[in-house]
């Protein structure tokens, strides 16, 4: 789950991770009201939406005066910003963060994430801030430094002193970001983060170590021991299908091709998108109806996968170990009749109670095509689609 920059700024201030004075408006006049509250000389006027590169996209201004506060606001509240990470459709702006201007000395960039390799959360620092951390990865790797922190210790004084070092950080203020760099991995930890990122973290001229911008992404399967955290949930930056998916305990991401996929298991959902790629076809979503789906659950996944216009074939792969397979074919058979389905439908089954699970598909009289195996399937759906 995302939020937004200000929610996460907000949840900085209760972990004591600094950052500037701020207030979200919804309007033109609320951002005109917030640089006034705010009372600074120079105010930064910024698009909230769930994705990076909106300075690049016109969607960071700085304003030296309260009329130009309501001209960037004016400008940017309703606009479609497009950016590296939005696609080619973009995001609509429909609230802004007003934040106080600082005296900028230097820049950094500093994130925390899970590490699959290290099966360990690990501290990135660079002096590249402001810098995209992939372009920072890619030409200048050597400038990225990484602290790895063991479970059972967690970050150490030393460690965020290793690293606030390596980044160049003054010494007047190390003490500041060794402290900025425990409370961050604290909330990381206690909020169940999957993503902490700051760029640019800055050093001021009065001597603060400030977060000015904030990422925080958080594991769906931990919200259920945030309710803080779900109730920022912004359901008009997400896909109405992946909302709908969410309400049923579906993983469905929205993809750009034309080959619907059902499948159960994050790792067949995968292979299954490689092997529709690799005969020639492009995958609309990445569905995974989970381990124990239901009838029902099936059903309600057809009618999700074909909510997507752009959908002209769909492949059902399922490996049946804690899902039968009989159920699956029920699923399948009963959403087939619901939705009057007209584009043609692959199934591929495998495991528990598979024989009797193409028995139901064969005897159902709908126009439903097996297939023996992965590549036999993704072979099927791909010709029947061309």
């Amino acid at each position: 789950m995302n939020i937004h920059e200000y929610q996460a700024k907000e949840i900085f201030r209760s972990y004591n991770v600094a950052v500037p004075n701020s207030k979200v408006a919804f309007s033109v006049d609320e951002a005109v009201d917030a640089a006034k509250e705010l009372g600074s000389s120079v105010s930064v006027v910024k698009a909230q939406i769930h994705a990076g590169g909106r300075g690049n996209a016109g969607g960071v201004k700085i304003a030296k005066n309260l009329d130009e506060v309501r001209d960037y606001a004016n400008d940017i509240l309703g606009k479609t910003l497009v950016t590296h990470q939005t696609g080619p459709e973009g995001k609509e702006v429909k609230r802004l963060l007003i934040e106080e201007g600082c005296d900028i000395q230097n820049e950094y960039y500093l994130g925390l994430v899970l590490d699959r390799a290290t099966s360990s959360v690990v501290m990135m620092g660079s002096e590249e801030g402001g810098t995209e951390i992939e372009e920072v990865a890619e030409k200048t790797p050597e400038k990225i430094f990484k602290e790895v922190i063991d479970p059972v210790t967690g970050l150490t004084p030393f460690q965020a002193r290793r690293l606030a070092f390596n980044l160049n950080i003054p010494d007047e203020l190390l003490g500041k970001a060794v402290k900025f760099m425990m409370s961050l991995y604290q909330l990381f930890v206690e909020k169940d983060c999957s993503i902490a990122e700051i760029n640019p973290l800055v050093t001021t001229g009065d001597g603060e170590v400030l977060a000015l911008d904030a990422k925080l992404n958080f594991d769906d399967n931990a919200l259920f021991r945030h309710k803080d955290i779900v109730e920022f949930r912004d359901l008009d930056e997400e896909d109405d299908k992946e909302i709908e998916a969410s309400k049923h305990d579906l993983s469905y991401i929205a993809l750009d091709g034309n080959i619907g996929c059902m499948v159960n298991g994050a790792g067949l959902a995968m292979a299954t998108m490689d092997i529709i790629k690799h005969y020639g076809g492009e995958p609309a979503n990445f569905l995974d109806v989970g381990g124990g789906a239901t009838a029902e659950k099936v059903t309600e996944a057809f009618k999700i996968i074909l909510s997507d216009d752009s959908v002209q074939g769909i492949l059902v792969n399922i490996f049946g170990g804690i899902m039968k397979c009989d159920v699956i074919a029920e699923g399948v058979v009963e959403a087939t009749k619901q939705v009057g389905l007209e584009i043609p439908l692959v199934v591929r089954l495998e495991g528990t109670n598979v024989e009797l699970g193409k028995k139901i598909l064969d005897e159902s009289g709908l126009n439903i095509t097996s297939a023996d195996s992965m590549a036999d399937g993704a072979e099927k759906i791909v010709s029947l689609v061309k």
